[in-house]
């Protein structure tokens, strides 16, 4: 198996897991707002959230730049929390106009891309990890980075299902959805908030 398969794959399973519970609820909050019609925005916002974590996976990976691990660790969270926060306000209409919610583009591509900075940085000691004494571990990155693409898009294929069978077979109120998926990853994030702050 090349290389490029391998950290293809390595990529791929990082995100697949269950053992990566916090960028599972950032995905879950990303697309809370969504319904599968929304599709192409979805993948825009999860390519713009690639980009930005594969340029801090790269800087901090090859050790242009310095990470503080604890405060990129306590960033994460609060990047689903503030996520989760943005959907559920917007989800809820404002008491002085009778207009639906605006609950497309909740968070826009930029807001992704900031986000994922600081997910790429997190993700930065795993890969160093696995990559050992390797200095410029380019083919490894761009197959990891793909990799992560990869099994964003699965995660996410897979939310925006499971939000078109609630809601267009099951009838479940869109409001409803938004508030309930986004309120879970509220709780999750404040959780690993709260871990990370008793360690």
């Amino acid at each position: 198996m090349s290389f490029f398969t391998t950290y293809l794959q390595l990529g791929f399973l990082h995100i697949c897991s269950w053992q990566a519970t916090d960028h599972l609820t950032f995905l879950l909050a990303l697309c809370a707002p969504y319904v599968l019609a929304d599709w192409r925005r979805v993948v825009a916002l999860v390519t713009s959230f690639t980009v930005g974590h594969s340029i801090t996976l790269a800087l901090a990976t090859l050790g242009i730049v310095g990470i503080n691990a604890p405060v990129i660790e306590a960033l994460i969270p609060v990047t689903i929390i503030l996520t989760a926060l943005v959907n559920m306000r917007q989800a809820v209409p404002d008491r002085r106009s009778r207009r639906d919610p605006p609950v497309l583009w909740t968070v826009p591509n930029a807001l992704a891309a900031a986000f994922g900075l600081i997910h790429g940085l997190g993700f930065s000691n795993y890969l160093r990890a696995l990559l050992g004494a390797k200095s410029r571990p380019v083919v490894e990155l761009l197959s990891f980075n793909l990799g992560v693409e990869l099994g964003q898009l699965v995660v996410v294929s897979a939310i925006l299902v499971l939000g078109f069978v609630l809601l267009r077979l099951l009838g479940v109120a869109r409001r409803d959805w938004i508030l309930t998926v986004s309120g879970a990853a509220l709780g999750v994030a404040t959780l690993l908030l709260l871990q990370m702050g008793n360690k």
